[in-house]
Formats: C-alpha cells, sequence, structure tokens
C-alpha cells in the first residue's frame, strides 16, 4: 500500500492517537478514551472521527450494528509528513538550522545531544 499523504489538523491528531494504540474502536470507545483527558462534546469527537474518514486516514469496517475504525495512516507516516511539512515552512528544509534553533534556546538536554551524536556518527558511517 503506498504511503497515505493527508493533511492532519492537531484535534484531528488526538483522535488518531487513540487509534494508533488500539484499533479496531468503535466511535463510543474513541469518544470515551478521548473524554478521559479532554472536555470535548461527543459531537466534536464524532465530527473529526468523520473528517478522517473522508480524507483516507482511517477506515470504517462494519461490526454488526456498529462500525470499527481503524488507522490507515501510520504514526510514521504522519510523522514525516509534520517533520517535512515543518522544516520546510520554518526552516527552508534545511535540519540544520532547525537544530541552531533548538540549541539557542536551550531546548536540547545532555541526552538529546548525546542521541544526535550517535545519529551523526551512524549516518557517517553508512556514507564511508
Amino acid at each position: 500500500m503506498p504511503p497515505i499523504n493527508v493533511p492532519i489538523s492537531e484535534a484531528e491528531s488526538r483522535v488518531m492517537e487513540v487509534l494508533w494504540q488500539q484499533a479496531p474502536l468503535a466511535s463510543e470507545q474513541i469518544v470515551a478514551a478521548i473524554q478521559q483527558h479532554s472536555d470535548w462534546h461527543e459531537k466534536t469527537i464524532r465530527t473529526l472521527l468523520n473528517r478522517l474518514l473522508g480524507k483516507g486516514a482511517v477506515e470504517a469496517t462494519r461490526d454488526g450494528r456498529r462500525y470499527l475504525y481503524a488507522p490507515l495512516l501510520s504514526r510514521a507516516q504522519w510523522q514525516s509528513q509534520e517533520s517535512h511539512s515543518l522544516l520546510d515552512r520554518v526552516f527552508g528544509g534545511r535540519v540544520a538550522p532547525l537544530l541552531a534553533h533548538f540549541s539557542q534556546h536551550e531546548k536540547l538536554s545532555a541526552k538529546d545531544i548525546a542521541e544526535l551524536r550517535k545519529l551523526i556518527d551512524a549516518i557517517e558511517q553508512k556514507e564511508r
């Protein structure tokens, strides 16, 4: 199956998070999971679910008198879309200015820096 490339809003991503954690789920289960951590109304959550269905990010399968929903867009695909979008819009498609921004604003911990060093070392090893 080819990668799905659909824009997902921040609100829609909350619905996707529930489905990425456990799927398939009935709409009642999705509503209950989201309402545990927010004051969103049931109608709002169902509207977001229908938008995701219309975008092709989720699928609905009939199960008796109800539908079960499952993601078609994987978390990895979404992360890739979002990271490329951020890089393109804010940093001209380049990673170095992004990292410079975070380092200047003290958003990189010692653990983050160590992980980045490992990634850079791995990239350099591949290129040899």
